[in-house]
């Protein structure tokens, strides 16, 4: 019909939708719960909380406890002092102190000054503060002498908390009169860019406020009684943390970091609130308090053994899948895994006042079931990027099905489809998306593939480049407790998949993924390792050292002279230490790419000529060996392999001919030519 209505229109702009479809993507789908939230501020909020309820516990941090009416009292005494320093809206403050008290209260007090705080975390390098403190160009930090004396060179004005508190507290502890709006800017959050320069996302109060209003609206009281906060201020699951439980009259529990939520046990700590990969190392290093009714999960892929692994932990709490970039204050989309669900978790639907579309590269809505990048609007949306408008206008763009102007969408970068009930799934990074042999492959799609076999706790894939060849490493932690699978011909008793190997994972993924997806490399990690914030820290994965990957098969030393060298061969080739003569050699890290060499070297050195597809049909040591000694007890065969030509037409048959007269020399000098020069799609090798 489209077509026919506009016959110029250039195919990019073809409608894939019928007007209702693209009505229930587009509208239907995104339509906010609940009314948009009053204007307010962060602060404003808490300091309502306060007046409701100043004696209830606001914050514990380890020994000491603090009322509202005292937080809050302290906080203003603070805002005073820096209002005599010309902090107020717009102006950044940076914060580098320990996770105490003393904390808390300055988040509160800068924000209650009408300024934006910049929060430092002590663990990070001196190169990335002195960074961070030039790029805000902060004219204040708050710190303590401890830390004061470890700031890097800077021009701000410092302000010692415990130095100098007994002449702050001289202040009057109400509340500060600024002229701070919901549209200025209430903290900084720094991401690390794909130049290497890290990027302050500016997060206006209305943003934030939003994500307070929905929390409110979806979790009951007593699910925000008690909140354990362990992530770091540089990261933005601490908004969640810190001001949801303090807008609500919730007590927020300050940890040093997620990893001490084993220690809870005898508080009544009511909501966790970390990535999947932290919750996961909690589970193996002691267990969940009892109180717990929340587990929010964010950041990372979610997995069904850890879902699993959680409810069995903690089988009165609702476990929550969330998703969100920090440049969408904190959280986008979510909802609640269900304990009787046996899928893949899902990242839900967009969380209220937010719209997520998933879109083409012709910024068009794709139909259900179809990937696309997801593109996030809303009141969550921040102001860009500090000082960075050319990136800025990259990433946040005018948003083409806003109702009204001056809507903005922010492009994620992250792939992800619709299933039919309109709940979202998450595919990975565009940006992760490699070639390996010239096939264009998701890093996050075999992951997930990974995570989908019953002994693996947690998968990362990497590429490891070795000249001109790239292959998929799979870094696995093992599950000590995996799922029983039941086998076939194992009967009722089904199974447990045991130790994790090459072999195992590669049979599994074969009937998940196309051969070229499939990690050529398994290497088993006690732990994966992460960064400060808790994700994974791709960079620190180890390389693979050479040995023989887990496989099967027992390993089985060469017994001839023939099995020697071709056992030699193929550890040049694979960069292996040992092989074995019954090692497969596509477990072992083997592709056809490398199968040629095999089989180039195999006729050099014995200067027999096999063909290429005996290694196909059995490929071990021992068999080639075999075929090799064969060979040389009769008369050499032509130095070419007969390349069969199926029925073809055209120009396709007049290749094969051409092809079946090339000695395999000249076959391995095209092919070698072909992915050097490939730039598609994809190649057959």
């Amino acid at each position: 019909d489209a077509i026919v209505a506009a016959p110029q229109q250039p195919l990019a702009t073809l409608p894939l939708l019928t007007a209702a479809e693209r009505t229930q993507l587009l509208t239907t789908w995104n339509q906010p719960a609940i009314p948009e939230p009053a204007f307010a501020c962060i602060h404003d909020l808490v300091a309502a909380q306060a007046a409701r309820t100043p004696d209830l516990p606001a914050l514990v941090a380890g020994d000491q406890t603090l009322s509202y009416a005292a937080l809050n009292a302290r906080a203003n005494q603070l805002a005073h002092e820096l209002h005599t320093h010309g902090v107020g809206p717009e102006v950044r403050v940076g914060v580098y102190l320990d996770r105490t008290a003393d904390l808390l209260v300055a988040l509160l007090a800068v924000l209650k000054a009408g300024g934006c705080y910049v929060p430092l975390d002590p663990a990070y390098p001196a190169e990335r503060i002195q960074f961070m403190l030039a790029d805000t160009q902060a004219p204040v930090i708050l710190t303590d002498r401890q830390h004061r004396a470890r700031l890097p060179e800077h021009t701000a004005h410092t302000i010692c908390f415990d130095a100098e508190w007994p002449r702050i507290a001289q202040h009057a502890s109400t509340d500060p009169v600024t002229a701070v709006q919901p549209a200025n800017l209430a903290y900084l959050i720094y991401t690390s860019g794909s130049t290497g320069r890290p990027k302050g996302v500016a997060i206006a109060h209305a943003s934030a406020v939003a994500l307070l209003h929905w929390a409110h609206h979806t979790f009951a009281a007593a699910d925000l009684a008690h909140v354990a906060a362990g992530t770091s201020i540089c990261f933005d699951l601490s908004i969640f943390e810190l001001f949801v439980p303090l807008s609500g009259g919730g007590t927020v529990q300050l940890l040093a970091n997620a990893l001490e939520i084993p220690t809870l046990a005898d508080t009544p700590v009511t909501l966790l609130n970390t990535v999947p990969s932290v919750i996961a190392e909690v589970l193996r290093s002691g267990a969940l308090p009892p109180s717990v009714r929340v587990i929010n999960l964010a950041g990372e892929p979610l997995s069904r053994a850890l879902t699993d692994a959680l409810y069995a932990a903690a089988p009165r709490a609702r476990v929550y899948n969330l998703y969100g970039p920090s440049e969408d204050t904190t959280y986008s989309t979510g909802t609640l895994v269900a304990s009787d669900d046996t899928s893949a978790p899902t990242i839900g639907r967009p969380i209220d006042h937010t719209q997520a579309y998933i879109l083409d590269a012709a910024m068009q809505p794709v139909p259900i079931g179809v990937v696309g990048e997801l593109y996030l609007g809303g009141a969550g949306l921040a102001r860009g990027y500090l000082f960075r408008p050319e990136l800025t206008a990259e990433k946040f763009i005018p948003d083409p099905f806003a109702a009204t102007p001056g809507g903005r969408l922010y492009r994620t970068g992250d792939l992800a489809r619709y299933l039919p009930d309109g709940t979202i799934v998450f595919l990975g990074r565009s940006d992760h998306q490699v070639k390996v042999r010239g096939f264009r492959i998701e890093l996050g799609e075999v992951e997930a593939a990974l995570r989908q076999h019953p002994a693996v706790d947690e998968a990362v894939v990497s590429v490891l480049n070795e000249g001109s060849d790239a292959r998929l490493v799979a870094y696995v932690v093992e599950n000590q407790e995996p799922r029983t699978k039941n086998l076939e011909d194992e009967g009722e008793a089904g199974s447990k998949f045991s130790v994790l190997g090459s072999a195992d994972l590669r049979a599994f993924l074969r009937d998940r993924l196309p051969e070229y997806m499939i990690p050529a490399l398994v290497v088993p990690l006690e732990t994966i390792p992460l960064t400060p914030s808790g994700k994974i820290d791709r960079k620190a994965l180890p390389r693979p050292d050479g040995e023989r990957p887990d496989l099967a098969a027992t390993f089985v030393a060469p017994r001839t002279p023939t099995e020697e060298r071709v056992a030699q061969i193929w550890q040049d080739v694979l960069g292996l230490e040992r092989v074995g003569i019954h090692d497969n050699f596509f477990d072992i890290g083997g592709h056809s790419l490398l199968a040629t060499q095999i089989m180039t070297r195999i006729r050099t050195t014995f200067q027999v000529n096999p063909a290429l597809r005996t290694l196909f049909e059995q490929p071990t040591v021992a068999y080639l060996a075999q075929i090799i000694e064969q060979e040389t007890k009769q008369p050499a065969p032509p130095a070419r392999s007969k390349i069969q030509a199926l029925p073809r037409r055209g120009g396709s048959r007049q290749l094969a001919d051409k092809l079946d007269r090339l000695s395999d020399q000249e076959i391995e000098r095209l092919l070698q030519e072909r992915k050097t020069a490939q730039t598609g799609e994809s190649s057959h090798d």
